[in-house]
């Protein structure tokens, strides 16, 4: 066995954010990394990888493994891109000022992972009676597609855990309910013709135009709708249209247009109801305009990334205890999407809490405050003292 490895939570940061796991890249230095620091310390690391074995979760257990009432604490280990940002310094190595840990990942979420594994000789210490299980995943960013494939082939199969704590930035509130995310890709396809003669052609952009309208009506009538929980900001599931792209020349009557959209639904709205509006409106009053013109005209719609939002679990044993060991009174909602819905839909009771603050991510110069790695150090002395069956 190698010998234990012994870093604080400062240089676990350190070593995680120098690891560059963007999405579109690797994450297997990393996990290689983990798995050998949970080696030195007698720990045995199983990994789920992807189909062309570029990456890889990583899923660990301290403690008795075939005990039920574990604690999973999950992260994920990619992060967003840098490229086109206006960094003042390396986003991959980590620099401090005014209190702060500024690089790629602080926030969003690798301090969280980082803390946890500083952890591991406290969780080990007097031989927990309840096991701890690290679930990291990759390719959160780009929809949640790594953890799906750990909960289905490892997770499930494990004793029933009392809580999965995913430690997305919460700036250490305990956050129970969150929106879904939906996004999709729309392709309209028309016909071709001179500019003089829009009789002749079909115009895509403008009938993407028109779908976009439809959308923009929804997202009014969402807002209007509101949010009867009243914990949510913005208080209304939300519509947004992104890049829009189409035509190739004034004169020509374009042919194709193409543009991304999402919504991000309240816990209690069905996650179809939206998607399956616009396709009942395409079928029902655009495709027949558009094919009375050209038959072969097409609008097709696809998905690109989901994630299911977090129900409220309020009063449950589960909340309960991670309230004790964050010290809040009470749980919070966001409005940004996690990997928990997806742990929920699993029947594992499920919150989010972790350092850092979420207007930190994707953002140049992304950083977390040392007050709040301080705050989860002792989150997580009181979690190594419950395991361990001491008071907290």
């Amino acid at each position: 066995m190698p010998a234990p490895q012994h870093l604080t939570s400062r240089e676990m940061i350190d070593k995680l954010i120098s690891f560059d796991t963007t999405s579109h890249l690797s994450n297997l230095a990393l996990v290689e990394f983990v798995e050998g620091y949970l080696a030195s310390h007698g720990v045995v690391s199983q990994r789920v990888t992807n189909e062309d074995g570029t990456k890889a979760n990583l899923f660990a257990t301290l403690g008795p493994a075939d005990a039920a009432g574990g604690i999973v604490l999950s992260g994920h280990t990619d992060v967003v891109p840098v490229e086109g940002q206006d960094w003042t310094s390396d986003p991959f190595s980590v620099i401090e000022r005014e209190g702060k840990l500024f690089g790629r990942g602080t926030s969003d979420m690798k301090s969280f992972i980082a803390v946890a594994l500083a952890f591991v000789p406290a969780f080990l210490k007097d031989g927990p009676k309840i096991p701890v299980h690290f679930a990291l995943s990759y390719d959160e960013e780009v929809g949640c597609l790594g953890v799906r494939p750990m909960i289905d082939g490892v997770i499930r199969g494990i004793p029933r855990p009392q809580v999965v704590i995913v430690g997305e930035p919460s700036s250490m509130k305990v956050v129970n309910a969150h929106k879904s995310i939906q996004s999709y890709a729309t392709v309209v396809t028309g016909l071709e013709s001179h500019s003089s003669a829009t009789d002749k052609g079909v115009n895509a952009v403008m009938y993407a135009a028109e779908l976009i309208g439809f959308l923009a009506g929804v997202a009014e009538e969402m807002r209007q709708r509101g949010d009867v929980s009243g914990r949510f900001r913005p208080p209304y599931t939300t519509v947004n249209v992104g890049p829009i792209r189409g035509g190739t020349a004034l004169n020509i009557i374009p042919k194709t247009c193409r543009f991304l959209w999402e919504y991000r639904a309240l816990p209690d709205l069905d996650p179809e109801e939206i998607i399956t509006r616009l396709n009942a409106y395409v079928e029902e009053a655009v495709l027949p305009r558009m094919r009375a013109v050209h038959p072969g005209a097409r609008i097709e719609t696809t998905l690109r990334a989901q994630a299911p939002g977090l129900a409220p679990d309020e009063g449950s044993p589960a909340e309960t205890l991670v309230l004790k060991l964050a010290q809040c009174n009470a749980a919070e909602a966001v409005s940004y999407g996690t990997e928990a819905g997806l742990f929920q839909l699993a029947d594992i009771p499920t919150v989010v809490c972790g350092p850092g603050d979420i207007a930190q991510a994707h953002k140049p110069d992304e950083f977390v405050a040392l007050s709040q790695i301080a705050e989860c150090e002792r989150f997580m002395r009181r979690l190594a003292d419950y395991v361990s069956g001491r008071p907290i």
